[in-house]
């Protein structure tokens, strides 16, 4: 099924998915891959499957590549740890990282090392001693690509912003001698074909809350922490945890709402304020580290 993204969307909008600047970026990518020896893609360790932009397979085509699985300390730690297992399984090397707090950052230089042993060995038979090591970095807008860039190059040079598209322009750091990163700006891809691909980029950020309707967002967020049911939100929330799954999403946003005081005149929930706070303690993990999407249980 094709995703009509204006489901979520007020229906004053006409939103344009791939604009001119998304289009210039994957040329960019194009034409930056031959100077580069490898490609580090960061994802969302709570939505791996739809922080992935599918044009990246084919953009990258052999290029070593490393996952780096950011925002892991929002994330379920058995579950980022299931989809290492399963990046592995595919020959691809995956690490947990967070940009905020630091974690993780130290082991991705040493392991885009590992993942071009072949190419260094080569450059060093060739009489080349420490021969430089250029490497790409590659993301859905607001995956946290600047601040993983700012955390290693130890220096604010990146513009970091809690909203996508920050990023205009390559740029080059260098992390370590002989060691290079070409940050790009992110790029989300011409189409959904999934729905849930989009309501959950929508849950995280990636995608701009001017331009969403955050009621019906909260309801379909509500929709799934029902069925994960993270302690931490039954907590927060005091809410019944047998019958929790059981309400509806928007007489449970409701309850949410009146439960935080969050009332109007005639003592009607404000829901609209209500589910801007509920995407605001989700996206800060103010409910628990919970993950929304798991690999294959075939394929683990």
């Amino acid at each position: 099924m094709v995703f009509i993204i204006h489901d979520l969307m007020s229906t004053n909008q006409n939103i344009q998915w791939f604009p001119g600047h998304m289009t210039k970026t994957k040329r960019m990518i194009e034409a930056s891959l031959k100077l580069v020896d490898a490609v580090v893609e960061i994802k969302d360790a709570r939505i791996p499957v739809s922080s992935t932009n599918p044009d990246i397979d084919s953009l990258v085509g052999h290029k070593p590549r490393l996952i780096l699985l950011n925002k892991c300390d929002m994330a379920d730690p058995a579950a980022t740890a299931k989809w290492i297992d399963y990046y592995s399984k595919k020959g691809i090397r995956a690490l947990a990282i967070d940009c905020r707090s630091g974690k993780g950052l130290g082991s991705v230089v040493p392991e885009c090392r590992k993942l071009l042993k072949a190419y260094i060995e080569k450059k060093q038979a060739r009489g080349i001693k420490n021969p430089s090591i250029r490497v790409m970095i590659v993301g859905i807008p607001n995956v946290g690509k600047s601040s993983f860039i700012n955390k290693v190059v130890k220096q604010n040079r990146a513009k970091v912003e809690d909203r996508p598209g920050v990023t205009r322009g390559n740029q080059w750091f260098t992390l370590d001698r002989g060691f290079e990163l070409l940050d790009t700006p992110g790029v989300l891809w011409p189409k959904f074909e999934d729905q849930l691909v989009g309501e959950r980029l929508a849950f995280t950020g990636a995608v701009k809350d001017q331009i969403l309707d955050t009621e019906l967002l909260a309801v379909r967020l509500l929709d799934l922490l029902k069925e994960i049911k993270p302690q931490k939100f039954i907590e927060r929330f005091s809410l019944d945890a047998d019958s929790v799954g059981d309400t509806d999403s928007y007489e449970l946003l409701e309850l949410i709402g009146r439960k935080r005081g969050m009332l109007i005149s005639g003592g009607e929930v404000n829901t609209e304020r209500a589910s801007a706070m509920l995407l605001d303690e989700f996206r800060d993990a103010r409910l628990g580290r919970i993950t929304l999407e798991f690999p294959p249980k075939d394929e683990v």
